[in-house]
């Protein structure tokens, strides 16, 4: 066995680079990365070529032993013990852990989640945190069982959300906020010391998936819950409203407080941009893209799609992000 104690670490996706990079870096005084598990390749792109996933192709680049099994299975699990592994990391890896792997490091898995627990368990953590209007998430470093996200949390790392933020954003300052959590506790985390909080299950949400449905517009809702929805959803799977036939997709947006007593997906001005009156005051479109076209201001769109004052906008009905 190596003098620093080897760590292992699951992930797929570019939200782990920070802590990665911190492994391998500031973090190898204290222990030595020897290798990374992640997702096999996949086909990606219009030419469906099959590519590396970020967290994949980091460790190629760096030189880090890459693991890609289909499926965690036994092998991995005799992989892990003979190299004497101490701990596993584990953030946004994308399968199933089961107990012989969990165990299979002398110290357990440990994981990074991106929510204050127990708050937002599942699959979209960032994307609901801001889809609800959070003005402040966070990363918690939590233990690895059998039920999702269920395991006690040691630390949480808190991170601002702002008004203006989009999921893009917020995925950065997450994967950035890892950094210091680790930092603070990689010394406990190799001696197996860790104290793990259980979280307060009467205070348990749970997020689903996002889906491509979820881009359509509920004019009933808020205006503020529409752009907070639209920022979630960016890049996808966007906002979006059916004109007649046509699939609209909507860009940059703001909220205008000024209210209106007209029903709800009705256009009320296109003056600064496509005014639309919602549940509670007015969202403003200030950019609109038809099927095969651009995003466009919306004055360059009016241009060669009519629009007028006075339509009802086709509203979508919202459907909660949580379970």
């Amino acid at each position: 066995m190596s003098e620093k104690p080897n760590v292992v670490f699951f992930g797929s996706d570019a939200i782990c680079l920070p802590v990665l990079n911190y492994l391998l870096g500031e973090g190898a005084s204290q222990c030595t990365l020897c290798a990374v598990i992640s997702q096999p390749d996949r086909p990606q792109g219009r030419g469906k070529k099959m590519q590396p996933n970020p967290v994949a192709a980091w460790a190629t680049e760096n030189g880090v032993e890459l693991l890609q099994p289909e499926k965690p299975d036994a092998a991995l699990v005799d992989w892990i013990v003979s190299a004497e592994v101490v701990v596993a990391f584990v953030m946004a890896y994308g399968h199933f852990l089961p107990k012989s792997l969990r165990e299979a490091p002398r110290h357990g898995m440990v994981n990074f989640h991106g929510s204050i627990l127990p708050k937002y368990r599942g699959a979209s953590p960032v994307e609901t945190a801001i889809a609800m209007g959070e003005s402040e998430t966070g990363v918690g470093l939590m233990q690895v069982v059998k039920a999702m996200d269920a395991g006690g949390v040691a630390d949480v790392e808190r991170v601002c959300i702002e008004n203006a933020d989009t999921s893009p954003d917020v995925r950065v300052k997450i994967g950035e906020a890892v950094v210091p959590l680790l930092r603070r506790n990689l010394e406990t985390i190799l001696r197996g010391d860790l104290d793990f909080v259980p979280q307060d299950t009467a205070a348990v949400t749970h997020c689903r998936k996002i889906s491509k449905e979820d881009g359509a517009l509920d004019f009933t809702l808020s205006a503020q819950a529409i752009y907070d929805r639209l920022r979630a959803f960016t890049p996808w799977p966007g906002g979006y409203f059916d004109h007649d036939t046509v699939r609209i997709k909507v860009g940059r947006a703001t909220v205008d407080l000024a209210s209106s007593e007209v029903a709800p997906g009705t256009v009320l001005s296109l003056e600064s941009g496509l005014a639309v009156a919602t549940g509670e005051s007015t969202v403003v479109f200030h950019e609109l893209q038809r099927p095969g076209g651009r995003m466009l201001p919306v004055a360059d769109f009016l241009r060669g799609y009519p629009i007028a004052v006075g339509e009802v906008l086709k509203s979508s009905v919202a459907q909660s992000l949580l379970v």
